[in-house]
C-alpha cells in the first residue's frame, strides 16, 4: 500500500504542477515554448498519465494518451518513487532518438518542479518564489486528497462520512482558487473556482498566511484564530478535510 499510494501522488498529484510552473514560471515557459512532445509514465502494476507539451504550454492527464512521442516505464511503483526522488532512471520504451531530451530539457523541469516544492527559510523570503511554492504546494496537497480518499483505507473511510457537495479553498487576494466535490464518498478536485455554490469555503487571508500553513510554520487552528484564515459553511467538511491532510503528510514530507 506504501509504495503504491505514494506513487499514485507523485503521478497524479505532484506530476500535474507542471502545468503551473510552464505557465508561471518565465524560465521554464522559455524552455518548454517550441516543444511539441507527449511523454507517458507507465508504472506496471501502477498509475498512468502523460504531460502533454505544445504551444507553449503543458497539460497533465490520466491513464493513457493516444499518440506519445515518449514512453517512460517503471517496473514497479516502488521504483518510480525513487526515480522521484532521482535513485533510480526511467525505462524509455518509446522515443530512444529522444533520449537528449530527456536528459537535458525535460530533466530541467522537473529538476525545477522539486525546486519550488522542498523551500527552505532562505528562498521564502524571495516573493517570487515563495507565489509558486504557495500555488504548486496548495495544489499537491489538494490533489493528495482526492487520492488518499481513494486509496487509503483510514482516509477512505474518512471520505465516506463527508456529506455531498463541494468544498471551496482559495487564496486572497487572487489565487489561487481550487475546489473539491464529494459525491458518494468519492472525491474529485479541480483547479478554479466551483461552479455551484459550495457548502463551505476556506479563505486565506492573504499568499503569506497560506504559505505559513501549507509548510507547516503556522498552526491552522492560530490561523483561524488570527483571522488568517476563514471558515465558513459546513465546519465538519473542512474538518475532515483537515484529517485527510494530515494523512498526506505521512506520504508527502
Amino acid at each position: 500500500m506504501g509504495d503504491g499510494l505514494k506513487a499514485n501522488l507523485n503521478v497524479y498529484a505532484v506530476l500535474q504542477n507542471l502545468e503551473d510552473l510552464v505557465r508561471l514560471d518565465g524560465e521554464m515557459g522559455r524552455l518548454t515554448q517550441d516543444w511539441h512532445e507527449v511523454v507517458q509514465f507507465l508504472v506496471r502494476g501502477g498509475p498512468k498519465a502523460y504531460v502533454s507539451f505544445s504551444g507553449g504550454t503543458c497539460r497533465h492527464g490520466r491513464g493513457r494518451h493516444e499518440r506519445p512521442t515518449i514512453k517512460l516505464y517503471y517496473p514497479s511503483a516502488g521504483y518510480l518513487n525513487r526515480a522521484f526522488l532521482g535513485a533510480a532512471t526511467p525505462i524509455p520504451v518509446k522515443g530512444l532518438t529522444k533520449l537528449e531530451f530527456l536528459k537535458n530539457g525535460f530533466t530541467e523541469l522537473t529538476d525545477r518542479l522539486t525546486f519550488y516544492l522542498k523551500p527552505t527559510p532562505e528562498l521564502l523570503q524571495d516573493a517570487g518564489y515563495r507565489k509558486l511554492n504557495t500555488i504548486l504546494t496548495l495544489q499537491t496537497a489538494l490533489f493528495a486528497v482526492g487520492e488518499l480518499a481513494a486509496c487509503e483505507p483510514r482516509s477512505r473511510l474518512i471520505a465516506a462520512g463527508i456529506a455531498d457537495g463541494v468544498v471551496q479553498v482559495e487564496v486572497l487576494p487572487d489565487g489561487p482558487r481550487m475546489h473539491l466535490v464529494f459525491e458518494g464518498g468519492a472525491v474529485t478536485v479541480a483547479k478554479g473556482p466551483a461552479v455551484c455554490k459550495p457548502l463551505a469555503t476556506m479563505v486565506f487571508r492573504s499568499e503569506s498566511a497560506a504559505n505559513a500553513v501549507l509548510n507547516g510554520h503556522l498552526d491552522t487552528f492560530c490561523a483561524v484564530a488570527e483571522g488568517e484564515l476563514e471558515v465558513r459553511g459546513i465546519l465538519p467538511m473542512v474538518d475532515d478535510i483537515g484529517r485527510i491532510l494530515d494523512r498526506v503528510r505521512l506520504y508527502l514530507s
